[in-house]
């Protein structure tokens, strides 16, 4: 098969359950090892360096969380747990092994919940971005509901100027989209706010080794916080990535990836 075949996005629509529609876009050699990358909260789209990047050598499959970018989320669905559960069946449902799982932000959190859960030992390497998902002591979660999306800029990059987005330039669609997800986001992770109160106190349960990345700028979730996320675990390494915020990947994806490309190999890890 041709190099630009095997990386062809494709997407799908698979169910858990008869109610619960999960879009999956994949990409990478359709018999490669499995990659299942987790979007924060601003969808999708926030990932798809990592997923790139990974397709290389990898079946990536990036799914589109329920209810976000217009996608179905059943009323019953409000919490991280039901998003961990639902991506737990279907790796048990098309009986994926040796499983790798990176989140960023809320997909982070969701990561980690699906490894304390995973009792079938499918999911094997564990890297968490920038993850919320912790109550940590003196490093509370940055509240982004109250704030708007220059705010949310400024507190998420290290150089904001870079990937300021003037309102003036939305559509209608993309504003309605924009906020559907927030009412999403706050639906699932909104109380209480961005974390499980019992969740730092269970990670020791998780034995697989675990990547924490870390951008050294973010101030929704700072990396003090990360690095007692990271010392939660009972086998995690915790990397910072300078000059870089909320989303590492973005803002320096070479530094991002050679952390993850090292973990991935097993060598060590610089740490920060």
């Amino acid at each position: 098969m041709a190099d630009t075949e095997i990386r062809t996005a494709r997407t799908r629509i698979v169910r858990t359950r008869p109610d619960l529609p999960l879009t999956l876009t994949e990409s990478g050699p359709e018999d490669g090892p499995v990659a299942l990358v987790l979007h924060g909260g601003g969808g999708p789209a926030t990932v798809q360096g990592i997923a790139a990047h990974l397709a290389a050598r990898m079946r990536v499959v990036v799914p589109t969380h329920p209810g976000w970018n217009g996608t179905e989320r059943p009323d019953w669905f409000t919490g991280v747990d039901d998003l961990a559960l639902a991506y737990l069946h279907w790796l048990r449902d098309e009986d994926h092994r040796d499983v790798l799982v990176v989140g960023s932000s809320l997909g982070g959190w969701t990561a980690a919940e699906m490894a304390l859960r995973d009792d079938g030992g499918r999911i094997t390497r564990l890297v968490l971005v920038n993850s919320a998902g912790v109550d940590v002591p003196g490093e509370p979660i940055r509240d982004v509901f109250a704030l708007d999306p220059r705010e949310i800029g400024a507190y998420s990059f290290h150089d904001p100027a870079r990937f300021a987005v003037n309102p003036a330039t939305l559509t209608e669609e993309q504003i309605t989209a924009q906020k559907a997800n927030m009412a999403t986001l706050r639906a699932l992770c909104g109380d209480p706010y961005m974390h499980d109160p019992k969740l730092l106190n269970r990670l020791g349960r998780i034995r697989i080794p675990a990547l924490v990345l870390w951008g050294e700028s973010d101030r929704v979730v700072t990396p003090a916080y990360g690095r007692a996320f990271a010392a939660a675990f009972a086998d995690a390494r915790f990397v910072s990535v300078p000059e870089a915020g909320h989303l590492p990947h973005i803002e320096r994806p070479a530094a991002t990836f050679g952390a993850l490309d090292a973990y991935l190999a097993g060598t060590a890890v610089a740490t920060g």
